[in-house]
C-alpha cells in the first residue's frame, strides 16, 4: 500500500511540473511576438504577452479537413476560473487568480514599479522581466520563462530588429533586413534549423507569401507558430 501511494504522489507531482511548462511561441504577420502559450493541467493554454499580461486561455481546436491546421482563437475553457477580489493588492484586483489547478501570482504595487501588475508565477513557473536599467528595446519585455532565458535585439541593432524576439534558451530567431527585398524585410528567416523563404518582388503575384518552411515547428520541444 505504501508504494501505491508513494508511486501516485509521485506520478501526481511530475505530471503536474511536466503539464506546465512553455508550449507555444506565436508570431503575427510572420516576423513580430504575438506571445508565448504555456501548458498547464489539463492541456490549457495560457496565453500571455511579452510585458506579462494573460490574453486569452482555453484549448486548441484542430481542423478536421486539414490537420496542420489550428483555429487562431482558443476554445473557451469551460472549468473553474478565478479573480483577485477587492482585498487584493491594488494592481492585483480583477485579475486572474487560478485557471482550473494553475495559481496565478503577480508581482505587486511594493515591489519594482516596472512590475507591478505582472505575472509573476503560473503554477510552478517563474516569470521575470527586463527592468527599467536596460536596454530600452528590452524594458519590461519577459526575460526568464522559469529556467528558460528569453533574449530581444536590443538598440544597438538594426531599426528594423529592434526589440523582436532573438532567442528562446538555445533556439535563435533570424530576420531578414532591410537590405533585403521589400515584400520580405521583417521577416522570419530561421527558427533554430528551421529555415523560411517567401515570394519576393521577383516573383509574379504573392509577394511576401510564404513560400518554404512550415507554420508550425516544433523545435527543442516548443512549437513556433507563423501566422
Amino acid at each position: 500500500m505504501k508504494k501505491i501511494v508513494l508511486f501516485s504522489t509521485v506520478f501526481f507531482f511530475s505530471t503536474v511540473i511536466r503539464s506546465q511548462e512553455l508550449a507555444q511561441v506565436t508570431f503575427s504577420n510572420a516576423s513580430g511576438l504575438s506571445y508565448f502559450s504555456f501548458l498547464t493541467n489539463g492541456d490549457v493554454l495560457i496565453r500571455v504577452s511579452a510585458d506579462g499580461k494573460i490574453l486569452e486561455w482555453g484549448t486548441e481546436e484542430q481542423s478536421f479537413r486539414n490537420n496542420g491546421y489550428y483555429a487562431p482563437r482558443l476554445q473557451p475553457y469551460m472549468g473553474r476560473v478565478e479573480y483577485y477580489g477587492a482585498e487584493a493588492d491594488s494592481m492585483i484586483r480583477s485579475k486572474v487568480k487560478s485557471i482550473g489547478t494553475a495559481m496565478i501570482t503577480y508581482y505587486n504595487s511594493y515591489e519594482a514599479s516596472d512590475k507591478a501588475g505582472k505575472i509573476r508565477t503560473i503554477g510552478t513557473l517563474v516569470f521575470d522581466y527586463f527592468d527599467l536599467y536596460t536596454d530600452k528595446a528590452l524594458r519590461g519585455k519577459m526575460k526568464f520563462a522559469s529556467r528558460l532565458p528569453i533574449e530581444y535585439y536590443g538598440s544597438i541593432e538594426e531599426e528594423l530588429l529592434r526589440g523582436k524576439l532573438k532567442s528562446v534558451s538555445n533556439t535563435a530567431v533570424t530576420y531578414y533586413t532591410s537590405f533585403d527585398d521589400k515584400f520580405i524585410r521583417g521577416k522570419i528567416k530561421s527558427i533554430g534549423p528551421a529555415s523560411y523563404t517567401w515570394y519576393t518582388s521577383l516573383d509574379i503575384g504573392g509577394g511576401g507569401a510564404l513560400k518554404s518552411g512550415s507554420i508550425r515547428q516544433n523545435i527543442g520541444g516548443i512549437t513556433y507558430i507563423l501566422w
